[in-house]
């Protein structure tokens, strides 16, 4: 295609064997054949297939190894539950990914267009989809271009900022390309077609779409988590195994206490939780008006540093509005922007028009009453309006246009009307000149309207806003260097202004050390944005983009957190992690702070985890090379998993603070801190046996004794670790406090009457409920400092 829009007419005419008047029915058949329907083909996945995907992963492994053991050991309870947690986790992540919509479907219906088509020596109407290289067609004001094609005759104005970028129309004159999914503005022309389907500019973007994908950041977090415990298990069942045979204990008692320090150390129901935290953080944005579309995304805000801003439609309106206009000898503003109103047609719905149209209303210019006698639209050769209307008996004569064609009309010499144009081209603005007259009498300069697509109202504020969370913003747009240092200036986002066409010149590493650096981009085109959002992944960022069009969509998707704005088309919604419902970008900051806060608990879950994890397997090891015996049951454990995992999994509602910077998961940051409380707890572990030692308890009431230290401490490190600083220092949520209370009161509960443990007098169970409580006070001492030296 790229070969098509450099060459000549002639050249391309012969080289597609047409011409002017266009192909056969028998030709364009034969050529349908071997080019295949002008359409974007999707790839569709089976949805059986894709559920079971959802059992081929890390976690899903260990799940399904310790299934098999539960099996081979005819522990059939412990199997089913774990088979339980696999099939639930499983269902919840494929019904989250069911409800995002087919991006590449979407793309493929917004090509179904008819096209006006020269066939046989004669104009017909057919489905574009039907279209082949070589084929003439006709486009006009309001036609979507059905395929790439070049003009052979005519001048039209086309937005393609969907495509492209670029927020104003752009002229497309004789040999120049009309991108497929662009709109006609203004003109008609006909062309030939020299690229259809997935060979267009827009079918290059759907392939970007299909091939983006944001690398799963939770997936990995949780791997390593499992990864480190796994790494203590297997140890510590080695010991096991290692003592067992020295001292002589059956290796039938050991495999089976063996297979539940395995149960225990593998987070089973952390994917669920983190499903649930998320879900629940979707549901809070979706009353702030966040659409969250791919769930992990709600966590990614969370660590998002980089924030890739789409200029057209996003920053600005992606509407044409007039600057401050410029008067000439004789007028004053009022009068630039009223005559510049009689040469303007509101039923044309030309995008000057309506600018100039807007200006006067907003500015409630007043004007006098006139009758309109003549009106000649726009016309690509003469790139002017000109009215004749009637005030008070006497005909005036008003153009409005280019301002080199109304200099030469109005015979305008004056070096400092060049030296002004010049000034407001170098700060991006689009410039018309309008001009008066008597009717067959001179014209006289009235002045020069500035055009350009201006920043929303709340620009400026949210990237103040986004700045003070700690994200970088970094503005992308397909306008020239001009335009986008304008702009930039007026929201604030900095002052590097790079064109990457440049960029694209360096090696890979200086290409993503320059991107890294760079606050806008200019001159992009869609797989320059994409080219973006990887640079900046490669270099370790969590990337977020906003956009709202077509070219928008691959980055969109291949971002972290890509960004669909109110306006956006149906390509960029589907592409999108989050869809605003609302104008304006206020909304991201919204959904940063509600992605903190799924981060804060998200950490409070996990941290906990690992240590109630660490405490398990640490302690019901260790205590049987000291007493010589299982200081609990194999069932207790997986009692302890519903009781506590389960219960806990209410973290996910808690009442919590967004910090000030964007967060990252550190697995050893997080192993370090749970360590030192790990020992902690584990010290606390002991000391309850000693007690229940001391007071000489039968074994298996130990059973339920250290049972019940296990559910009481494991509740009670929830509220140590949700808080960075005291424990005491702000209020759980209703939901949190009141399972944390019910599980307690129903462990006293089944304790003492003896369902599903053996049963253990009332006071013993106070007891054991009261050490937790002292040695969680104590504890929550000790994680202030050890919080704050690991930087959690």
């Amino acid at each position: 295609m790229s070969d098509y829009e450099k060459e000549s007419i002639e050249e391309v005419l012969r080289e597609l064997d047409t011409s002017p008047e266009g192909l056969s029915e028998e030709e364009a058949k034969k050529r349908l054949e071997k080019y295949g329907f002008n359409e974007v083909k999707e790839k569709k996945v089976n949805p059986v297939v894709k559920f079971l995907k959802k059992f081929w992963a890390p976690v899903p492994w260990m799940l399904e190894v310790t299934i098999v053991l539960t099996y081979v050991l005819g522990k059939y309870l412990d199997m089913y539950i774990i088979a339980f947690l696999l099939v639930f986790n499983s269902v919840v992540s494929f019904v989250q990914e069911h409800r995002a919509e087919n991006a590449v479907e979407l793309l493929r219906q917004k090509l179904s267009v008819q096209a006006k088509v020269l066939r046989n020596g004669k104009w017909k109407l057919i489905p574009a989809k039907f279209l082949v290289p070589g084929d003439v067609v006709h486009i006009r004001l309001g036609d979507i271009v059905p395929a790439d094609v070049k003009i052979l005759e005519g001048e039209v104005s086309v937005d393609q900022s969907a495509l492209t970028g670029e927020s104003l129309p752009v002229a497309k004159d004789k040999g120049d390309v009309a991108y497929s999914g662009s709109i006609v503005r203004r003109g008609e022309a006909n062309g030939v077609v020299i690229a259809t389907g997935a060979k267009t500019y827009f079918g290059k973007t759907t392939e970007l779409v299909e091939k983006a994908r944001a690398e799963s950041h939770l997936e990995k977090l949780i791997l390593n988590i499992v990864k480190y415990l796994i790494a203590i298990d297997v140890a510590l069942v080695l010991a096991l195994t290692a003592y067992s045979l020295i001292s002589g204990v059956s290796l039938s008692d050991v495999l089976p206490f063996s297979l539940i320090v395995l149960i225990a150390s593998v987070p089973v129901a952390l994917p669920a939780t983190f499903t649930i935290a998320m879900a629940l953080g979707a549901l809070e944005m979706s009353k702030k008006g966040i659409l969250v579309t791919r769930l992990t995304a709600s966590e990614d805000a969370a660590s998002m540093d980089v924030l890739n801003l789409d200029k057209t439609g996003t920053i600005t309106e992606n509407r044409l509005r007039v600057g401050d206009p410029v008067p000439w000898e004789g007028f004053d503003k009022d009068d630039v922007v009223k005559y510049a109103y009689m040469a303007s047609d509101e039923a044309s719905q030309d995008p000057i028009d309506n600018a100039v149209i807007s200006c006067l209303r907003e500015n409630n210019v007043k004007v006098e009453s006139y009758e309109r006698v003549d009106f000649k639209p726009f016309d690509p050769s003469t790139k002017r309006t000109e009215a004749v209307v009637e005030i008070e008996g006497k005909k005036i004569r008003v153009t409005k246009g280019a301002p080199q064609v109304i200099a030469q009309l109005a015979n305008v010499k004056d070096e400092r009307y060049f030296k002004v144009l010049e000034d407001l081209a170098s700060r991006g603005f689009r410039t018309i000149s309008v001009a008066v007259g008597e009717e067959g009498g001179e014209l006289k300069l009235v002045g020069i309207l500035p055009l350009y697509d201006r920043p929303r109202k709340d620009s400026k504020q949210f990237i103040e806003e986004i700045k003070g969370l700690g994200v970088k913003p970094k503005m992308i747009t397909g306008d020239n260097k001009l335009i986008a240092r304008e702009i930039a200036k007026e929201v604030g986002i900095g002052e590097s202004i790079c064109d990457i066409r440049e960029i694209k010149t360096l090696r890979e590493e200086e290409q993503v050390k320059k991107i890294e650096e760079c606050d806008v981009f200019a001159e992009v085109y869609p797989e320059d944005k994409y080219l973006i959002v990887k640079s900046l992944q490669k270099a370790g960022h969590i990337v977020g983009m906003t956009g709202d069009g077509v070219n928008d969509a691959p980055a969109l998707k291949q971002a972290e957190v890509g960004i669909a704005v109110y306006n956006a088309t149906d390509v960029a919604k589907a592409s999108a992690s989050m869809v605003l419902t609302h104008e304006g970008l206020t909304d991201i900051v919204e959904a940063i702070k509600s992605g903190r806060k799924i981060y804060q608990r998200m950490l409070t879950y996990t941290l906990n985890k690992i240590i109630k994890t660490l405490q398990v397997v640490l302690f019901l090891t260790l205590s049987f090379f000291v007493v010589r015996f299982f200081v609990t049951t194999p069932f207790d454990v997986i009692l302890l998993l519903f009781l506590n995992d389960f219960v806990t999994m209410s973290i996910a509602t808690d009442n919590v603070r967004y910090s000030k910077y964007p967060e990252r998961w550190d697995v050893r940051k997080l192993i370090s801190a749970s360590l030192i409380l790990a020992f902690l707890v584990v010290i606390e572990s002991f000391f309850t046996l000693w007690v229940a030692l001391v007071q000489g308890i039968h074994v298996d009431e130990i059973h339920t004794f250290v049972f019940d230290l296990l559910v009481f401490s494991g509740q009670l490190t929830v509220y140590v670790v949700r808080e960075r600083r005291s424990m005491w220092s702000s209020k759980p949520s209703n939901f949190l406090m009141l399972s944390s209370i019910a599980d307690i009161i129903f462990t006293v509960l089944i304790s003492w009457l003896g369902i599903l443990v053996t049963p253990l007098p009332l006071l013993y169970v106070l007891e054991v409920l009261g050490i937790s409580f002292a040695f969680a006070a104590g504890i929550d001492l000790v994680k202030n400092v050890s919080f704050r030296t690991v930087g959690i």
